[in-house]
């Protein structure tokens, strides 16, 4: 696969930084409802992104995809969970999703420490 998922959510951040300077208001309240919606409940974190990635694969997001598996690999999510979190996404949304599931098992082994 020739994306990079490190390269895209890079570049993102670094585009977005003027944008969050220009609308801090905004961006302060977005990032807070982000903080509410994924914080420990009675879902956990980790199932809230593996909940989060899944819909990353079904809008075919490649800049979701890289910062929610970037978020799974930091909290310790197996290959296994990964697996079957996409399995549900592929049932749902048929062949796109598929081919979205192959670019998160990329973005997940890229993002494993070396």
């Amino acid at each position: 696969m020739s994306k990079s998922y490190k390269a895209i959510t890079q570049d993102i951040s670094k585009e977005l930084t003027t944008f969050r300077k220009e609308t801090a208001v905004p961006m302060a309240n977005f990032d807070a409802m982000a903080k509410a919606a994924m914080a420990e409940g009675v879902l956990s974190a980790l199932n809230k992104e593996l909940i989060a990635t899944a819909i990353a694969v079904s809008t075919r997001c490649d800049g979701c995809i890289g910062y929610h598996v970037r978020s799974l690999v930091r909290m310790g999510a197996t290959r296994e969970q990964v697996n079957e979190m996409l399995a549900v996404a592929v049932y749902m949304g048929g062949g796109p999703s598929l081919m979205y599931a192959a670019e998160v098992l990329h973005a997940f082994e890229e993002f494993q420490p070396v």
